[in-house]
């Protein structure tokens, strides 16, 4: 089986070059193992069956002898013995070194069972499912840094994907299993199988609480129906109520997200709220999301030809895509993630910051027929803040530095005003 690569490769790399440790976090079957073993140089696997035993029972007397092995030790699912966290922060320490480990887990460290949070040792990176570009769907021939850094530069692309061929990724999901099989049914399989295994396993395990399956799929639904959407936690716990007639209070429902952010299977954005309006106009509620537009699909029992008839389902799920690939292409700027939405009407889907202060403000517009409302909210997005600047000088809000619509069409090109459209099939890194 041939290795994709990944952009966190290089990102990996550095961090091993800098500090002691790296901790790998991520979904379960995004590929974080895989990508750790490429540059591991030897690996301990903690849920391992025929030694699992024998690990926890050396990690309860003496984790440091777990640590041996040629470097960077590669220890996954580390979390089953967290022990092993303060043994490589130790271990760190002693040897002095960088790139004595690579850690990696399915689920959020749980702060209770260690000692020591890790700075100055642990360097902590996110890894997602795959993008269009690193499952070599997109052709990559427009370069986010390459716009950032020349943002006056004109695009011209073309895509390799029409809107059918976005559908069927988009079901199929960023997984790398799912790259490894020919079937289109097997490949959608992953997807479901995800969402399956999250609700009748993962979610009680992740911190040994039992939960109830049915239960955590009606709140996965849920979800998926307000997939994209700022829907308030007390109208999503309704429609949790009013399905099956399903018990559930309101702080059973946050217990049973706060396990699925655990598990890096919801991932919510937050909003972007600059003094541009007064605060009562602007939303601030977190727009909801999952780590993959396919957990959505999967949830809602959607197939790929379904959506090809309900577009405006798609449109959403469509979004989350552009979310995921975004994320992927900007995490080695530093990067994060939000919205702006007003009661007004305006809004940007999505607003890209990066760790030095450039933003993009992008909206997600699946065909060419929303493609200039989308632009026309980005450009008076734009002058409600060059307009803010002219009467507050003390407090000026930074200009956008990039205005996109991604699109699920075929043609890539720069608007007389400045906006990009770019066809998601053609963006990378």
């Amino acid at each position: 089986m041939n290795y994709l690569e990944r952009i966190t490769d290089k990102h990996l790399k550095d961090r091993l070059n800098a500090m002691g440790a790296v901790l790998i976090e991520g979904p379960k079957w995004c590929g974080k193992t895989t990508t750790a073993e490429q540059q591991a140089g030897s690996v301990l696997r903690m849920q391992d069956p025929d030694n699992r035993d024998d690990y926890l029972a050396t990690a309860a007397v003496k984790p440091s002898n777990l640590l041996i092995g040629e470097t960077p030790r590669l220890l996954d699912e580390w979390q089953d013995a967290p022990v092993l966290w303060d043994a490589v922060r130790t271990m760190c320490d002693k040897r002095g070194n960088p790139g004595q480990f690579i850690l990696t887990g399915s689920n959020a460290v749980n702060e209770k069972k260690i000692h020591h949070s890790g700075t100055g040792r642990i360097s902590r990176m996110q890894m997602s499912t795959m993008s269009l570009w690193e499952s070599k769907e997109s052709n990559g021939s427009v370069s986010l840094k390459d716009l950032f850094d020349h943002p006056e530069q004109e695009v011209e692309a073309v895509s390799d994907m029409n809107v059918n061929d976005i559908i069927f990724s988009a079901c199929r999901g960023g997984w790398p299993a799912s790259l490894n099989v020919t079937d289109p049914n097997a490949k959608l399989m992953i997807a479901k199988d995800y969402v399956q295994s999250v609700c009748k396993t993962d979610i009680s395990r992740v911190d040994g609480v039992q939960r109830n399956e049915k239960l955590a799929r009606q709140i996965l639904h849920s979800y998926a129906r307000n997939i994209s959407t700022v829907a308030k936690t007390t109208s999503m716990l309704a429609d949790v109520t009013a399905s099956d007639k399903m018990e559930c209070s309101r702080s059973t429902f946050d217990d049973y997200i706060s396990a699925l952010e655990k598990l890096f299977v919801i991932q919510d954005i937050d909003a972007w709220c600059p003094a541009i309006r007064s605060k009562t106009a602007i939303r601030s509620s977190p727009k909801r999301g999952f780590c993959d537009p396919s957990v959505a699909v999967a949830v809602m029992g959607l197939t790929p030809e379904s959506l090809q008839t309900q577009l405006k389902t798609f449109g959403y799920i469509f979004e989350q895509m552009c979310i995921r690939d975004l994320k992927a292409y900007s995490y080695g700027f530093f990067s994060s993630v939000g919205y702006y939405r007003d009661r007004y009407g305006l809004e940007a889907d999505v607003v890209l910051h990066l760790g030095d202060g450039r933003y993009a403000l992008i909206e997600c517009k699946l065909g060419s027929k929303d493609i200039e409302d989308g632009a026309n909210h980005l450009v008076q997005l734009h002058n409600l803040i060059v307009e803010h600047n002219k009467t507050e000088k003390q407090m000026p809000i930074r200009e956008p530095d990039l205005k996109i619509v991604l699109t699920g069409g075929q043609y890539g090109y720069t608007r007389a005003d400045g906006v990009h459209v770019i066809p998601l099939a053609c963006l990378r890194e």
